[in-house]
């Protein structure tokens, strides 16, 4: 059996890292906060999924978001400098790749930020991610990151969820012709996948999450539920994937 097309899953815990592994999926997606969009996740963390991924002999397994903040992808030269500290930090304790995405003012691909943010990663694999979907012009922008030498893009399309994005995601695909890895991700469910494999994008994304609730928390702890990696999901979702 073989996988008709690569399965990312975005995870932000040790638990998550282990169900991935598990069950073979191709690499994850390392965040913190994904109910936000998902941030940069702790050093802790990092080497924690990266030993993981070394003890099952998965190199390349772990692929790290660098997010600073919330609220946009048009960052100030502060928050680059965090940004090129957390890409160097990642890529120092093992990490096969790492999530990357800025803007500019006018809402274009941050060329020079970008490139920066990619020499930073020092020959790690570098995804842009749903940055992608704020573009004006997503055939023009691939163009530019496939100058800049990005390994792969992910895009829902420019809509909310993948499965509406199919036409977008069909035109990138097929604009990339190779060049760069067209990865789908954004609400994606196990039943879209087939839908969205169609459309010839080289791997999908998806979050695979649950809610569960906590213990005891109150005033300044934040809700008692949070998020987890449903076992349940993943394992569908590579089933769903499966061709002979």
């Amino acid at each position: 059996m073989q996988q008709a097309l690569a399965i990312e899953i975005a995870v932000q815990d040790p638990a998550g890292v282990r169900i991935a592994l598990d069950a073979g999926v191709d690499r994850i997606e390392l965040c913190a906060a994904l109910s936000t969009g998902g941030l940069t996740p702790s050093a802790g963390l990092i080497a924690a999924a990266v030993a993981q991924a070394e003890a099952a002999e998965r190199p390349g397994f772990v692929h790290v978001l660098v997010r600073p903040r919330g609220g946009g992808f048009v960052y100030s030269a502060d928050e680059l400098d965090v940004t090129i500290a957390d890409i160097r930090g990642a890529k120092a304790v093992g990490a096969g790749g790492v999530v990357i995405g800025a803007l500019d003012a006018s809402g274009a691909i941050d060329l020079d930020a970008t490139a920066r943010l990619i020499e930073a990663a020092d020959g790690i694999e570098v995804t842009f991610h749903r940055a992608m979907d704020a573009v004006a012009d997503p055939l023009g922008a691939l163009e530019s990151l496939i100058g800049l030498g990005i390994t792969r893009i992910l895009s829902s399309g420019g809509e909310p969820r993948s499965v509406d994005g199919v036409g977008m995601l069909a035109a990138l695909a097929a604009e990339a012709s190779g060049r760069i890895q067209v990865m789908a991700g954004g609400g994606v469910r196990v039943e879209d996948l087939q839908a969205i494999a169609a459309t010839g994008v080289d791997a999908v994304h998806l979050s695979a999450r649950a809610s569960v609730t906590g213990t005891i928390s109150g005033p300044g702890g934040g809700d008692d539920s949070y998020d987890v990696t449903s076992p349940d999901v993943v394992r569908e979702a590579v089933a769903a994937l499966r061709v002979s």
